[in-house]
């Protein structure tokens, strides 16, 4: 399926992915920050986690890349970067909070990385696992920029929510619903989705040789 790039459905886009740039800038912040990087350190890991992601899917869809056509999402990284950097020497944040806005990155990158690939006429497998990349690419680059082992190899039910959101992103939109509406149901399934599985501690079978 094709989506025209209709004025309403790029304007969806735009928010979806300014959205998902915020989100996924913070917890890329909040998860660094307990590396104790200083103030550069902090914005490249931001920079990484909430540009990273799309500007992949760009380069593979041959699109120019989305912050380098339009520096407003380069800027809501930085000063995300910067607001959280300050925030937290106010407030007491624990560990394990950068998991919140993690899974609103994830729900909104993989709604937008789907929708994109859609538009430039990507067959609509392709276009959710696209959608996949997207959301989970940002904080592969975080975790390993921290030195750490991606959350995503490692996590309750991460990449495979975000591939059954973007699939159900995309029936909705073949059964003729609203491109906002299907956006922000299949958004909110991915993200509370990966909540509960997170707080259940819902896994995937890991790889295991017989003993």
């Amino acid at each position: 399926m094709i989506l025209e790039p209709t004025y309403n459905l790029l304007q969806s886009l735009y928010w979806i992915t300014l959205i998902a740039v915020i989100v996924s800038s913070t917890s890329g912040v909040l998860k660094a920050g307990f590396k104790q990087f200083d103030l550069f350190g902090v914005i490249i890991i931001a920079v990484a986690t909430g540009l990273g992601g799309g500007s992949l899917r760009d380069m593979l869809l041959d699109r120019e890349v989305f912050w380098i056509r339009d520096q407003v999402f380069f800027i809501a990284s930085l000063l995300s970067a910067i607001a959280i950097f300050l925030l937290a020497r106010l407030v007491a944040i624990p560990p394990r909070f950068f998991l919140i806005p993690d899974a609103a990155g994830l729900a909104t990158f993989g709604i937008a990385g789907t929708l994109v690939s859609l538009m430039v006429g990507a067959p609509w497998l392709v276009a959710s696992f696209m959608g996949v990349m997207t959301g989970t690419m940002g904080g592969i680059f975080r975790d390993v920029l921290s030195n750490e082992d991606p959350v995503v190899f490692q996590s309750p039910l991460y990449a495979t929510v975000c591939w059954a959101g973007s699939l159900l992103f995309i029936l909705l939109l073949q059964l003729d619903v609203d491109v906002t509406l299907a956006a922000s149901a299949a958004g909110a399934f991915i993200f509370a989705t990966r909540m509960l599985a997170i707080y259940y501690n819902i896994t995937l079978p890991k790889f295991r040789f017989k003993s």
